[in-house]
């Protein structure tokens, strides 16, 4: 039987970080110039004033206190509210392409593997600059990779979907060595004008190497000891933006055409399905919650992580057992997950169980159970 492996990991973080503090600064300066636009029709009781947004109000809402991003010029000008990427022409490496091979060659020196051995390229995450070609491909040819390569898209959930499929590449013999990338430019796609989201998301690349287990020489290497995936179809995190916009005449600039969710319900209806998933995950491999010594989950909100993990533990999880980065770094989507994977793992011992969990738009949600070699 094949054993695959996770052999070494890499990370991206842009140079350029936004505290709250400076987030509500640019935020409330724009609802001043909005409500000074509109304070006739204010006055006569025909629109409602927007509100201030506060650094307390962001923390306690989600545990965040920082994001890094791609640019901050322009999501700090109250005049613009989005980030400002220059365009690049199609002899350049796209920007996913760059983020992405700079946390590939970070995993592939941990797991200590040529890029030509590397016979999969999975690019997972929630939003891709084109439609085509793959950026995937546009990885494979940066590196030097062999073999294949494609995108995939399920959202929050793209990395715990990607990791399925490699492993089951791997597993069945097509393959020996896969490489996973997540690049997440999700500033691109938040509404920094909305008061109740414009501090979610912040940019970064997360990378995985994995391996089969007969081929695996890292001094660092975590078993797949299994996978499991689900997805229900809701409404409450949407996007709208796509290439049938210009064909239904819709405003590409509408604001469905950007991050979209009904908060409250998402916590409501995300977090008993995550916790029945790794609990019936855990019993599918004769294992419970009190075997697990770590659990890598979604960095969305710290609120959902703590319920979720105290849902599987039976007990309040430790920060050591969950740990949280989004405080720093925020949502970042896919590549939250595998972000705690990378930078919290250092104490394990061989034999230890963790768990790497995502979940988001679909819903979808996806299980990892890996054991340390």
């Amino acid at each position: 039987m094949t054993h695959v492996v996770i052999t070494g990991t890499g990370l991206y973080t842009p140079e350029h970080a936004i505290d709250n503090a400076s987030l509500v600064t640019a935020f409330n300066a724009w609802v001043d110039s909005q409500n000074a636009q509109y304070a006739d029709a204010i006055a006569r009781g025909e629109r409602e004033p927007l509100s201030h947004s506060s650094s307390e109000f962001i923390e306690k809402a989600s545990g965040i206190k920082s994001r890094y991003v791609l640019d901050a010029s322009g999501i700090l000008d109250p005049a613009r509210m989005r980030p400002k990427l220059p365009q690049r022409s199609n002899d350049e490496p796209s920007i996913q392409c760059g983020m992405a091979t700079q946390a590939a060659r970070q995993a592939l020196a941990a797991a200590n593997v040529d890029a030509a051995d590397i016979e999969l390229v999975i690019v997972a995450c929630s939003n891709l600059e084109r439609a085509y070609p793959a950026v995937a491909v546009e990885v494979q040819q940066a590196l030097g990779t062999s073999g294949y390569g494609f995108d995939m898209n399920v959202a929050c959930s793209s990395a715990t979907f990607a990791l399925e499929t490699a492993a089951n590449a791997i597993a069945s013999g097509s393959v020996k060595r896969a490489l996973i990338v997540n690049p997440e430019i999700c500033s691109a796609h938040l509404n920094f004008t909305d008061r109740d989201s414009h501090f979610i998301f912040g940019d970064a690349c997360t990378a995985m190497v994995l391996e089969s287990s007969d081929c695996a020489v890292a001094d660092e290497q975590y078993e797949i000891l299994g996978t499991r995936l689900v997805t229900k179809f809701s409404n409450a995190i949407r996007n709208n933006a796509g290439f049938l916009n210009r064909v239904t005449d819709s405003d590409p600039l509408a604001l469905d055409k950007l991050f979209v969710q009904e908060g409250r319900r998402v916590f409501r209806e995300v977090c008993p399905m995550v916790a029945q998933l790794i609990s019936s995950h855990l019993a599918s491999l004769e294992l419970s919650g009190s075997d697990l010594k770590r659990m890598w989950l979604h960095q969305a909100n710290q609120h959902m992580n703590d319920l979720i993990a105290r849902k599987v533990l039976g007990v309040e999880p430790s920060e050591a057992q969950a740990p949280i980065i989004l405080d720093r770094y925020a949502n970042t989507s896919s590549a939250g997950s595998i972000i705690a994977f990378h930078l919290h793992r250092e104490q394990l011992e061989s034999g230890d169980i963790g768990v790497i969990c995502s979940f988001g738009a679909g819903y979808s949600a996806g299980s990892v159970v890996v054991r340390r070699q």
